[in-house]
């Protein structure tokens, strides 16, 4: 009985693997590079391709003037194409858009969203001068222009691709040179360089004929995930690595849970086990640079001057090789003599051939290698010693000549012959299916891009993949953008499942607007993001206020209409960057190696070396911007954790934003705040003097941008008079829910 039941188990498990390798084998591309789509495809059904997102933009005319639109107030409402399609929607039901927002709500909430710091008092009283719409148009291309929108707006596309500056795990190690890809970031946003532009350098931006310091630094985009420098299955980590890439660039580009399909066919997407593993073909020719546990930078530049850098480097070696051919030859000399005072077995094991060294002659060599120089270099004269200076002066005038290039954090193809890529049954490293060529996912295609050849260092798949996200009829490229431009804007999407475009995310509040825009962003602002932003900030749909209605909040509480602008807090680094702002510490220093915020001493006691995980506070240094914080995984700085910085070992569409007891007492009492309270007095003081008046006035303009009311500046003069001290006030004012709000 007993063989019977292990007949039948072995029978079971034969018959299980058979069934695995038939599942894989119709969703897996043959070995050969055919383009049109083959027989595995036919999981993907007509109907799928007419889901919304897959189907191409198509530009919709903006809807006219409406013969009731006079009779219900709004003639004069429509100032931009959104309030066109806004306001069409809103007409449909018989509504009314919110009334604008009063120009100091409007000022505010311009600055917090381009710049992420809050105006000056000259600055407000600059618009009180004139407080006309085209005024806060001019404010809005003034801040468009500043260097702190590419600072705001950079930590936005941070959070959507994973950014730490460590590599979690148990040792937590940090990244060489990753904070250049931040600073890249920076100053992509401020150049305003075109968005089809963006996706070539981050995806492909060493293959490009153009490639620069710059672009190559862009490729980091590949290797900001999470990294176990130690893993229990080499192999397996080794696709989760690849799992890392496919994923995040299929939500951040795409809009698509790519990721979902790794151990078999999407669930609820029409996305295969194949076209997963076509995304892994085009990533598996990169390799992270390493020496074993330890992560390696790499040299930046175009390929002129890496290729120079490399023949530098070429003749150095050989200059250097015959340095050491003298000195040893030197030393066997100087040891053949008889002055040396080294041990005699020292003597010896430098006298043996480097080669031939057993492993305690090498250690001898290594631990008396210092003495003997010196005695070298105590002896008489020779010729050899002047020679060996010499070709060291031919070294120094080889890098002066051609200096060192900067380094950057990315992976490359060692070898423009790309390796084999098989789907994996269930996932699984351990058991490889059949091969499968790099492609892109069929839902979207008619027949598979052309993948170029491979060119001389690479294979140039990702740039092929590249090229194809970014084309001006790629159906999800500019819906996806356009649409996380303005749920950073409103804080929802008009498609509220920003990395989800499939068919178990939601659907689009407005299509209409969301093609227009999509459309026009490429074609009219030629993928200029700054355009987009000017269009939607220069709109009266951006600009109502926050009013609720009673009715429509009864039909419509989610406002999925746009009949008002919602509630927003600002997230942790507008808070952190407006309280120093406000105190006067704000230090502006843009770019460069990120600085350390400090940390209570209690949150570092619970790692294993606490005097060695975080560098030693420095104010100056810790008052930039937020932006510039170090980033661990392992330990996030308190305050940015309690108060909702994203999850950095993933994509992160959207910040979540909790009401928790510490967020609180973080505000009210934590060493931050209450510094920056008390500079913020100091700075009063010095402005306004002693007039407690003035210096209730001074505060609320410079924390909330406002004039206090009659009844907040008599509160506060009681406040004053009963012993309240002025860094209380102050303190206070950065716990009102008013400046942890945009207006």
């Amino acid at each position: 009985m007993i063989d019977r039941l292990r007949q039948v188990r072995r029978t079971t498990s034969a018959l299980l693997r058979v069934g695995l390798l038939v599942s894989a084998l119709t969703t897996s591309a043959p070995a050969d590079d055919r383009q049109e789509l083959a027989p595995y495809d036919a999981a993907i059904r007509p109907a799928d391709r007419h889901h919304w997102a897959f189907r191409p933009v198509q530009r919709p005319d903006v809807p006219g003037p409406a013969g009731d639109r006079q009779d219900t107030g709004g003639a004069d409402w429509v100032r931009t194409p959104i309030d066109a399609f806004v306001w069409d929607k809103l007409r449909s039901r018989g509504w009314r858009p919110a009334p604008p927002a009063p120009p100091r709500a409007i000022l505010r909430r311009v600055y917090l969203d381009i710049v992420g710091l809050p105006p000056s008092i000259e600055q407000q009283q600059e618009l009180l001068r004139d407080s006309s719409p085209q005024s806060i148009d001019r404010v809005v291309d003034a801040l468009l222009a500043h260097p702190g929108y590419g600072e705001r707006w950079a930590r936005h596309w941070l959070d959507l691709v994973r950014f730490a500056e460590t590599n979690g795990y148990e040792r937590d190690a940090a990244k060489p040179q990753v904070w250049r890809y931040r600073d890249y970031l920076i100053r992509s946003l401020n150049e305003d360089k075109p968005y089809d532009r963006f996706i070539l350098e981050q995806i492909a931006g060493d293959e490009l004929d153009d490639a620069n310091a710059a672009s190559m630094i862009a490729t980091g985009f590949n290797r900001l995930g999470h990294w176990d420098d130690e893993p229990a299955d080499p192999k397996e980590d080794r696709f989760d690595q690849l799992d890392d890439i496919v994923s995040t660039t299929g939500q951040v580009f795409l809009g698509l849970s790519l990721g979902c399909a790794r151990c078999h066919n999407h669930k609820f997407e029409p996305l295969t086990m194949h076209d997963y593993y076509r995304m892994v073909a085009v990533f598996g020719p990169l390799v992270r640079p390493q020496n074993g546990r330890t992560e390696l930078d790499l040299p930046v530049g175009t390929r002129v001057e890496i290729e120079a850098v490399e023949e530098r480097d070429r003749q150095i070696a050989a200059v250097q090789r015959e340095i050491a051919g003298l000195r040893d030859s030197f030393r066997a000399q100087f040891l053949a003599s008889g002055p040396s005072k080294l041990p005699s077995e020292a003597i010896e094991a430098f006298r043996a051939e480097p080669a031939r060294r057993t492993e305690q002659q090498k250690q001898l060599v290594e631990k008396h290698a210092k003495q003997l120089d010196e005695e070298l270099a105590a002896g008489p004269a020779d010729p050899t010693r002047s020679m060996i200076a010499e070709l060291e002066r031919k070294i120094g005038e080889l890098r002066a000549a051609r200096p060192d290039l900067p380094r950057g954090y990315f992976m490359h193809e060692p070898s423009p012959s790309p390796p084999l890529i098989n789907l994996l049954l269930r996932g699984k490293a351990a058991r490889p299916g059949p091969q499968v060529s790099p492609g892109v996912p069929a839902v979207l295609v008619d027949s598979q891009p052309q993948f170029l050849p491979p060119g001389e260092r690479t294979s140039r798949r990702r740039l092929t993949l590249a090229r194809w996200i970014a084309r001006p009829d790629h159906p999800l490229t500019a819906r996806v953008i356009v649409n996380r431009v303005w749920q950073f804007h409103f804080g929802e999407g008009l498609v509220r499942s920003p990395s989800e475009f499939g068919r178990s995310g939601q659907a689009p509040t407005h299509p209409e607007l969301l093609d227009w825009l999509a459309d026009w962003f490429v074609h009219d602002a030629g993928w200029s993001l700054k355009r987009l932003h000017r269009l939607i900030l220069t709109s009266n749909t951006y600009r109502m206020n926050k009013e609720w209605n009673e009715a429509y909040g009864a039909a419509d509480p989610e406002n999925r209409l746009l009949w008002r602008v919602p509630y927003r807090r600002l997230d942790v680094e507008a808070i952190r960057d407006s309280m120093l702002a406000a105190s006067g510490q704000l230090n502006t220093q843009m770019f460069g190696p990120s600085m350390y915020p400090e940390v209570p001493r209690a949150a570092l006691e619970g790692h294993s070396d606490p005097d060695k995980i975080w560098r030693p506070f420095d104010e100056q240094d810790a008052s930039r911007r937020t932006v510039y914080a170090f980033v661990k995984r392992s330990m996030v700085v308190p305050m940015l954790e309690v108060l909702d910085l994203c999850d950095t070992t993933r994509s992160s569409a959207q910040r979540q934003i909790t009401t928790v007891a510490p967020q609180a007492l973080t505000l009210l009492n934590g060493e931050f705040t209450v510094r920056q309270a008390r500079h913020l007095a100091q700075r009063v003081m010095r402005e306004v003097g002693d007039d407690p008046e003035r210096q209730i006035e001074r505060a609320y303009l410079r924390v909330l941008c406002r004039p206090p009311s009659t009844a907040e500046r008599g509160t506060m003069l009681e406040f004053l008079r009963s012993d309240g001290s002025l860094d209380q006030l102050c303190r206070a004012l950065f716990n009102l829910s008013e400046f942890v709000y945009a207006d």
